[in-house]
């Protein structure tokens, strides 16, 4: 791993010496360019650590990276097809990799560059991935519209349910708890009982397809997004998970597909705070509770932005189509900047700006 890490570490500082500054006078000069993570668009980031991220996306990699050091730890590969969504187990080096081959990869960042486990028996493409809390057990969700339920340590599906156009594009389990959440195209939102592993609750369904979801900390609140075009649909809801089905505020304001959103950690005395990307190049960032929008961060020629992944109160990384992996600061204060790389504003003042791609 050592003599790994010294090669990637020496590539990344050439690339940066090389690529860092690329003119004057342009907001991209102020941002630190490192050595791409992966080759082509990004689907999926996620945190394995305060300083370690993972990714995939159309290069079938699974990609850890040192994202405050700007190095390359490891590449992962054992996909065949794109790789949609990847997970990581609080607190430990293991890493799961969903893909289009329609298989789930289990790696360990300790343990070599194979993958230690597969998870196959799904027939399309794998876009639902999450943990239980005791990292015991596995949920995966297909369009294939099945739901799976896998213990870990044996790769064992112990469970399956099939329901009608559930074609699942994300799933979350509710920390804490029995309970999974997951997203589909046929619009609407289920809760799972993990014991039961029968549906416990469906939301009313939404106008549009729903693209994701996230669960707060403290499992009291989803929120979900929603695709759409030119301003219609396009927005995220939260919900009040204590009321199922009980919609709580909605953040519209994108132009087109909300691909992602997430909580992010409350800031210190801050309010509590929901970040959405989406396909029109922006990031959003908006008071939980009232709906108002804090700021805006546009990545012109990015493409979509389909995948957020908050470190803490003021880093968060965003994947994108065009424009590989961003790690993008929020702080307060006016913002002093226009255009790409410097946050829009809106009321809270709130300054987004890109410091590093990668």
């Amino acid at each position: 791993m050592g003599k790994l890490q010294s090669k990637f570490r020496k590539r990344s500082e050439l690339y940066r010496t090389s690529q860092g500054e690329k003119a004057d006078n342009t907001f991209d000069s102020q941002v630190v360019q490192y050595e791409p993570a992966h080759q082509g668009s990004i689907s999926t980031v996620t945190n394995l650590s305060p300083d370690l991220c993972v990714s995939g996306g159309s290069d079938q990699a699974v990609v850890v990276y040192d994202w405050k050091q700007g190095r390359m730890c490891q590449s992962f590969q054992g996909h065949n097809r794109e790789v949609t969504k990847v997970v990581c187990y609080p607190g430990s080096t293991w890493i799961f990799s969903a893909s289009r081959d329609k298989t789930v990869l289990m790696w360990d960042l300790n343990q070599g560059d194979e993958p230690i486990q597969e998870f196959c028996g799904h027939e399309l493409v794998v876009n639902g991935l999450a943990i239980s809390p005791d990292g015991r057990k596995l949920c995966t969700g297909s369009r294939d519209n099945w739901m799976c339920l896998w213990d870990i340590e044996s790769a064992k599906c112990e469970q399956r349910h099939n329901i009608s156009r559930n074609l699942v594009t994300h799933v979350c389990w509710v920390p804490g708890s029995s309970s999974v959440v997951q997203t589909s195209e046929d619009k609407t939102i289920r809760v799972w009982d993990s014991r039961a592993w029968q549906v416990t609750n469906t939301f009313p369904a939404k106008q549009y397809i729903q693209t994701h979801c996230d669960v707060s900390p403290n499992g009291n609140y989803l929120v979900s997004s929603s695709n759409g075009f030119g301003g219609q649909g396009c927005e995220a809801t939260l919900w009040d998970l204590r009321q199922p089905g009980c919609k709580v505020v909605e953040y519209r304001g994108h132009l087109q597909t909300t691909a992602c959103c997430v909580f992010l950690p409350t800031p210190p005395g801050g309010p509590a705070q929901v970040a959405t990307s989406s396909h029109d190049s922006s990031i959003k960032i908006w008071d939980q509770n009232t709906a108002v929008c804090l700021g805006t961060l546009s990545l012109d020629g990015a493409g979509p932005l389909v995948s957020l992944a908050p470190s803490d109160s003021t880093n968060l990384l965003c994947a994108s189509f065009s424009n590989g992996l961003n790690h993008i600061q929020v702080g307060q204060g006016l913002n002093q900047a226009q255009g790409s790389g410097a946050g829009s504003g809106g009321a809270g003042g709130l300054d987004i700006k890109v410091v590093a791609r990668f």
